[in-house]
């Protein structure tokens, strides 16, 4: 379920609420009851998750390029000579 942040235009009171995306916006505010409670344009927050994603550019330490598999189990590239 999304969570959506509220304000108030009227006493500035602000809540996070959790919602379906099928329920109606709030509009009463909990602090003073007025009806200027309103959602709030904010950045959405999503996470990449499996394979290929990291938290950083670069997995191992960063490095730019990653080891080719025969370098790493002899020691030396026949790549490169």
């Amino acid at each position: 379920m999304p969570i959506y942040a509220y304000a108030c235009a009227d006493c500035g009171a602000q809540k996070d609420v959790m919602q379906k995306m099928s329920d109606e916006p709030l509009t009463t505010c909990p602090e003073c009851g007025k009806g200027n409670f309103a959602k709030q344009l904010t950045a959405a927050g999503f996470q990449l998750k499996g394979d290929g994603y990291y938290a950083t550019d670069f997995k191992n330490g960063g490095s730019s390029k990653p080891a080719c598999p025969p370098c790493a189990a002899s020691g030396s590239c026949p790549v490169a000579g």
